[in-house]
């Protein structure tokens, strides 16, 4: 019986989304059951799929570590605990494996004796010669299967080695999934993953993140405060912040998909840095304390307030590292907080944040590629819901278009290309204010795309640009539940 694997982790063997894998799946070239796929056609499709495709995968997991701010640039290996626990558990698994083709060989062989002794009964009669015929073929396949080692498989070579290294989670009821690697926590692994799981403290005092276990084993790698009742222990519960995996689990857990389920928070964070993006723009970074971290939707705003001046701004990091909020803030001669930012603001002061605001979020599993349009700093959500898509792995094909009309023009064209240059299914275009308008900008993107229609268009930016280009996408017939905007 061949192998089969979850769409996550053949994805993650073959070194490509989820959303190319749906594709094929879609066009036939793949065949599926139940969200699995066997080992043997995703090497039909792939067939230059070796140990060395992992390669590119740990290229594109660096690229998003450097976008979303993370303090480690390598994946660090589980704890020595873990780590044994998980062998184990592997070799179990082998053993239970061979107990039960022992079990198959035996039966086959008391097959093989008993119609020998069949063939003894009733010869010379004609049934004797069907049943010698039968034999002869058990003897002829029995010796293969015993005789013969067939060579190693490559991917099931890398299966076996990322099953030790990172343990697979599916959550119940949306199906969503994550790995967890190293030494994160389970929280930390969905959250890093792009999903939305309810949390609140993330230190183990609140229990909202509780989730029972419903398949699998956990281990404690976190002291935690909040008590579990006996009747949830039984049941299975366990604080996803406080444990990690040490096998393969399932999980039953309450997500966050639209921004209603987002609670309002106020929140006292710190500046850890600012960076000039230009003469007239600060890359702003925030850090919340590990104990009060800001839950939040890629694309939404906060409002940000020293004393009584306030500011309200997109997010412009993704919600998989929750601690650090990163802002594009422009000089603005009218505005007290944006002056300060410029001005005396330095490391370590305190900045108090509310919210998060809006709904300009990527559309919840959603199966569409994505065209992204920024204008200047409309970047800034667009930048947040990029790597909370890339983190995702759900859409074929991201592409970005950037229109700049101001002095500070591509202000993070590096980030830009060195995403195109990791991701095979990420494309920019960068454009200048002197080649064209909305109206120009969308007809390059319909001649880029001659499907359209089977994208998800986000637009940002400021007011006069995002009403000309939804004008025009929507008088042009694209679909208004495929279109969002944010103006700025």
């Amino acid at each position: 019986m061949q192998q089969r694997l979850s769409l996550s982790r053949a994805a993650r063997l073959v070194g490509v989304t989820r959303g190319t894998l749906q594709q094929k799946i879609q066009g036939g070239e793949l065949a599926s059951f139940d969200g699995t796929v066997s080992m043997g056609d995703l090497m039909r499709v792939f067939p230059a799929a070796s140990l060395e495709s992992d390669i590119g995968f740990e290229r594109v997991v660096r690229i998003k570590e450097e976008a979303f701010g993370r303090r480690l640039r390598e994946r660090l290996l589980p704890s020595k605990e873990i780590l044994s626990q998980r062998l184990f558990e592997q070799s179990r698994e082998l053993a239970d494996l061979r107990a039960h083709l022992q079990r198959y060989h035996a039966m086959v062989v008391q097959l093989r004796e008993r119609m020998r002794e069949e063939e003894l009964r009733t010869a010379p009669r004609a049934p004797a010669v069907a049943a010698q015929e039968l034999g002869a073929f058990l003897d002829r396949e029995l010796q293969a299967v015993l005789g013969e080692s067939d060579a190693p498989n490559a991917l099931a070579l890398m299966d076996d080695m990322l099953r030790v290294m990172s343990a697979h989670v599916v959550v119940q009821p949306s199906r969503h999934e994550f790995f967890v690697d190293g030494a994160d926590t389970l929280l930390d692994a969905a959250l890093r993953s792009g999903l939305a799981i309810n949390y609140g403290c993330s230190n183990g005092n609140c229990g909202l993140c509780k989730a029972r276990i419903v398949s699998g084993q956990v281990h404690k790698v976190r002291p935690h405060d909040y008590v579990l009742s006996e009747a949830e222990k039984r049941q299975g519960y366990a604080l996803l912040c406080s444990n990690t995996a040490i096998g393969d689990l399932v999980i039953e857990a309450l997500e966050s998909a639209e921004p209603g389920d987002i609670p309002s928070q106020q929140i006292e964070a710190r500046v850890k840095a600012k960076h000039a993006l230009g003469d007239d723009l600060m890359l702003l970074h925030l850090q919340t304390p590990r104990s009060n971290r800001l839950r939040f939707l890629a694309g939404q705003t906060l409002t940000l307030a020293l004393g009584e001046d306030s500011l309200q701004l997109p997010i412009a990091s993704c919600p998989c590292d929750d601690r650090n909020l990163q802002f594009h803030v422009q000089r603005d001669e009218e505005n007290a907080f944006a002056q300060r930012v410029f001005g005396a603001l330095k490391g370590g002061d305190s900045v108090s944040l509310f919210g998060p605001w809006g709904d300009f979020v990527l559309r919840p599993d959603s199966p569409r590629s994505i065209v992204f349009i920024a204008c200047d700093t409309g970047f800034a959500p667009i930048k947040s819901l990029l790597e909370h898509a890339m983190a995702l792995e759900q859409s074929e094909r991201l592409c970005l278009y950037w229109l700049a009309t101001r002095p500070a023009g591509h202000y993070l064209a590096n980030l830009c290309r060195s995403w195109a240059d990791a991701l095979d299914d990420f494309t920019y275009v960068p454009l200048a204010a002197d080649q064209g308008d909305a109206f120009e900008l969308v007809r390059r993107i319909g001649a880029d795309h001659a499907d359209l229609h089977a994208f998800d268009v986000y637009v940002a930016g400021p007011e006069a640009f995002v009403d000309a280009a939804t004008t025009v996408l929507l008088g042009q017939g694209f679909p208004k539940a495929q279109l969002a905007a944010a103006i700025l």
